[in-house]
């Protein structure tokens, strides 16, 4: 079922902030160390929040999409981001080693196991959402639904627009900031340009070579992707002060996303829609916002088409954004939905 939904009711809330009860890291392979947290009911059911980016990391709200008194909530800090260890934000090299989708998926289960998890909930948006339908689509039986937002899949088509000049259109004052600090000769590929003043080169050249350059190059990645992130803007000026505590996590971002992105996810091109009728028996919600300039509404729909048993719900006057109002409102109804059933 598909739905454009008016953003007209009332917005929900967060759930109160709540601490875990239960934490740790779980070395995996690579050389890296995984954060994870429990919080909420030890007997409720289990839920997974997958957090965005790739490289975003967890934060204290990433608890509040779901009733503590429902729900188990597990969340994790992907390889190389957050407090997970190493972190691309100090030393882009060791992070990004053994840093792939397949990695990740393979520490979602060791978690499962770890935690004597059956069967979970996948809850996750934009990068998120992928990880959620690439674990999905390898270990159908463990999933018990998702609720996905702002869909991605990593397709050419989806990299194109918002690396390759699609978004431009849309937001050509913001696209400028964005190509400006990359030399007109190197502009043919924007995201090895990127990857390259953020890593040094990586494996080519091992650290960053200048690390003020490495800096300038992230925020103005991030600043690129903010500007695009809500429907009404934040941030007219499309620019992210942040401040020296902020450096580290900005950096771990863009190095992490232009790993993934130029790798192209570590997916094959169209994977997680092809592979969808592995997800016959999975219900599922999407909450889509209409005017998402990051993952345009046409992703969400191909893969609606290829897996009918998810709820399309696609929501006028919002973007991308989980903080959103009425897709704030969308995805806190189908996590209280699903803790029903």
């Amino acid at each position: 079922m598909s739905r454009d939904l008016e953003s007209v009711s009332p917005p929900a809330r967060l759930y109160p902030p709540m601490e875990p009860y239960e934490s740790g890291f779980m070395q995996v392979d690579g050389g890296h160390r995984i954060y994870w947290e429990v919080c909420g009911n030890p007997g409720g059911r289990a839920a997974l929040f997958l957090h965005s980016g790739p490289g975003g990391g967890c934060s204290a709200n990433s608890r509040r999409f779901f009733d503590p008194e429902r729900y188990r909530i597990i969340l994790f800090d992907q390889r190389g981001c957050g407090r997970s260890r190493p972190n691309a934000g100090a030393d882009p090299v060791p992070a990004l080693q053994a840093n792939t989708s397949a990695d990740l998926v393979a520490d979602m289960e060791a978690l499962r196991r770890a935690l004597r998890i059956d069967h979970w909930l996948l809850f996750g948006g934009s990068w998120g959402a992928a990880l959620a339908l690439v674990y999905a689509q390898a270990y159908p039986e463990r999933v018990r639904a998702m609720v996905l937002r702002g869909v991605f899949t990593a397709r050419q088509s989806e990299l194109i627009w918002l690396y390759g000049g699609g978004a431009s259109a849309l937001y050509p004052e913001a696209w400028e900031r964005f190509v400006m600090p990359i030399p007109a000769a190197d502009r043919g590929d924007l995201v090895a340009a990127y990857y390259e003043r953020l890593t040094g080169g990586g494996s080519r050249a091992p650290g960053c070579r200048d690390p003020r350059a490495a800096m300038s190059a992230a925020r103005a990645w991030c600043a690129w992707e903010d500007a695009l992130m809500t429907f009404l803007p934040r941030n007219p000026q499309g620019i992210i002060a942040a401040g020296p505590g902020d450096e580290p996590s900005c950096l771990a971002l863009a190095r992490i996303e232009a790993h993934y992105v130029l790798n192209k996810g570590f997916l094959e091109e169209g994977q997680l829609i092809s592979n969808a009728h592995r997800l016959s028996r999975i219900p599922g919600v999407i909450v889509q916002g209409r005017d998402d300039a990051i993952t345009p509404s046409v992703t969400a729909f191909d893969l609606h088409r290829a897996w009918p048993r998810a709820d399309l719900q696609i929501v006028a006057n919002a973007g991308h954004a989980s903080s959103e109002p009425c897709i704030l409102r969308r995805l806190i109804a189908a996590t209280d939905a699903f803790a029903r059933t």
